[in-house]
């Protein structure tokens, strides 16, 4: 949590957290009670229908507390996706819900279709009000605190390169304190050292320093200790900052177990809220699909029945999340269903695909039956693509950190496919390349990405040459 490092807790920064958090679900609940109102709709004999409007709203739009430096950071087009990404997923679950309930015909369509269209727009309007409100409280409630580092190096520098980027955090850098020289640290022209570790403690009794970062390495956690013996005469908050950048990380942050501290390095990024908006996603959307799309998904498979010997649906092993086996369903394109320990991976002039087969696969169509595996929670429609089992047990060996992949359910379609990193990998560079973009999907993930990786490849499907 990072609200001591810019201010003291305060009754009114509580309050506004709490009404930062509830507004979205408030101002959904107002613009639907308006609605209602200007067409006449009453909820008198439906009393279950507006309990489970009123439920999803809370539960999809309502945020858990972040830390008061995301809140304080100013982001107005990533702030504003994720409101309308939520937006999107209450309206295809409230679709869903009613399409099932037979609800939707009891209401005027017209209503709610002002009502998804006019209340995204409330919903970002008041959330980048609330942010301003909250910048103008915490700029009024203190000054600027006064930041000291120890130890100058990548993480250090990165930090306070962001604290000095960034004019909504009320923070001052006044420098940086080691034992090296200027020379040796090869320090950029517009940072300042201060001193050496061993007057850090007298400076910040002196100037009165709010807070000071501690980023020497793990490995002299000596000097740690003595520092913070040193700091003992001090009133500063002290905090360790650990130099991550000497490693590969894949969804960092920092939490505590049964009150002991602990620093994620490698984990998923769909824990808490996270994982339930995933999936609900995938289950609305994939539900949707399966629905309108049905008399497609019968004739492809009558024409592959038909058009060559053999089942419609191909069945294949593969990893799936924390690699654990599944089975994937695809249509059969080929000729052949292999599924051993070794399968060779289709090539653009490979005589085992049938003409049908050339077909589904230049258009992705062959891949249809796994929104199927979506709705069975193997799969999601946006993740690493899942490989064969053979193919896994090769490249896990070459590629390092091809597994950490496996820590997200596999997808449909992927960052990889929209970059052009889909069909045959005869080089191990190619592999690589998929992996990268894999892993990068894995940091980077957030509800807007997922949206704007399905949108585009919509549009690759007609314009990928690399299908086949």
């Amino acid at each position: 949590m990072t609200e001591p490092v810019l201010i003291k807790r305060s009754i009114l920064i509580a309050v506004m957290v709490v009404v930062q958090t509830m507004t979205p679900p408030l101002v959904a609940l107002a613009s639907l009670y308006l609605v209602a109102l200007y067409w006449h709709i009453s909820f008198e004999h439906a009393p279950s229908t507006l309990a489970v409007i009123i439920t999803l709203q809370f539960l999809v739009l309502t945020r858990p507390p972040r830390d008061l430096g995301a809140q304080l950071s100013w982001r107005p087009v990533a702030t504003s996706s994720s409101v309308v990404g939520r937006w999107v997923v209450l309206v295809a679950v409230l679709l869903v819900i009613g399409h099932f309930t037979n609800a939707l015909p009891l209401y005027p369509r017209r209503a709610y279709q002002v009502w998804e269209i006019v209340t995204p727009a409330l919903l970002v309007v008041s959330t980048l009000i609330g942010g301003l409100i909250m910048r103008r409280v915490v700029s009024s409630a203190v000054g600027n605190r006064k930041v000291i580092f120890a130890g100058y190096n990548v993480s250090s520098l990165a930090l306070a390169r962001s604290l000095e980027t960034n004019p909504s955090l009320p923070l001052q850098v006044e420098g940086f304190f080691d034992d090296r020289g200027p020379d040796r640290l090869n320090m950029e022209a517009d940072t300042r050292l201060v001193g050496r570790l061993s007057e850090l403690g007298a400076f910040a009794k002196e100037r009165n320093i709010d807070v000071i970062f501690i980023a020497l390495p793990i490995r002299h956690i000596q000097r740690v200790l003595d520092l913070l013996d040193d700091l003992r005469d001090t009133t500063a908050s002290i905090y360790y900052v650990p130099d991550v950048f000497v490693f590969d990380l894949i969804q960092a942050r920092s939490s505590e177990l049964n009150g002991i501290p602990v620093v994620a390095m490698c984990e998923t990024p769909f824990y808490g809220y996270r994982g339930l908006t995933k999936r609900l996603i995938d289950i609305g959307l994939s539900v949707t699909f399966l629905v309108c799309a049905l008399p497609l998904l019968i004739l492809i498979a009558l024409l592959v029945k038909f058009s060559s010997p053999g089942p419609f649906v191909f069945r294949q092993r593969r990893y799936g999340l924390d690699g654990r086996e599944i089975i994937v369903y695809k249509y059969r394109t080929m000729t052949v269903s292999e599924d051993g320990t070794e399968v060779r991976q289709a090539s653009r002039t490979d005589s085992r695909i049938t003409p049908i087969g050339r077909f589904l696969r230049r258009y992705s169509l062959d891949e249809l039956p796994q929104f199927i595996n979506v709705l069975q929670g193997r799969m999601s429609l946006v993740g690493p693509r899942p490989h064969a089992v053979a193919h896994n047990e090769e490249y896990r060996k070459l590629i390092k950190g091809y597994m950490v992949r496996h820590k997200v359910r596999p997808g449909i379609t992927g960052l990889a496919q929209i970059n052009g990193a889909r069909g045959e990998t005869a080089k191990l560079e190619e592999m690589e390349a998929r992996i990268r973009h894999d892993l990068d999907y894995l940091r980077r993930w957030t509800p807007a990405l997922d949206l704007k990786i399905l949108v585009l490849t919509v549009i690759k499907i007609f314009r990928d040459d690399q299908a086949y």
